[in-house]
């Protein structure tokens, strides 16, 4: 059944990447351990006109938020946000210390070595929507990007 949920999402993703016109690159999922319900998922995007991440759903949790660290004096906080800037040709790192999507109440262990489908929203300047399904690696609990130093 993966194998074949993993097919489609590959498939979506060149059919509608080509539509939105977003790149998406190094995409992982954190690992957890059994009785965890949330983890975070990181991602490179990159759109060819301005655009937003309005959106973000996977099949392995009850919902998926996009999330916003940031600094307020000594103290680093966490809050959801509406939407995610994807300028016309800029990378946008989610990374663990800005932008990312958290996984809520999650409906299984994320393994490392699994691939979970995440299905993001892009919106253009016009208003119109297209989704892009991506497969996500799960990596282990200690895993952090290559040059990523935070």
């Amino acid at each position: 059944m993966i194998k074949h949920l993993l097919a489609l999402a590959a498939a979506a993703t060149l059919s509608t990447a080509a539509v939105a016109q977003v790149a998406v690159s190094d995409a992982w999922i954190r690992a957890t351990v059994p009785v965890q319900k949330t983890s975070g998922a990181f991602i490179t995007l990159e759109s060819k006109q301005a655009a937003r991440l309005v959106g973000a759903t996977s099949p392995v949790a009850g919902r998926v938020e996009m999330h916003q660290m940031e600094m307020h004096g000594q103290t680093m906080k966490m809050h959801a946000v509406e939407a995610i800037a994807l300028p016309a040709g800029v990378r946008v790192d989610l990374a663990k210390a800005g932008y990312h999507l958290m996984f809520l109440d999650l409906k299984q262990q994320m393994k490392e070595g699994d691939t979970i489908p995440v299905t993001l929203t892009v919106e253009d300047a016009a208003h119109k929507r297209e989704s892009i399904v991506v497969p996500v690696p799960v990596k282990p609990l200690g895993y952090s990007a290559p040059g990523m130093h935070h």
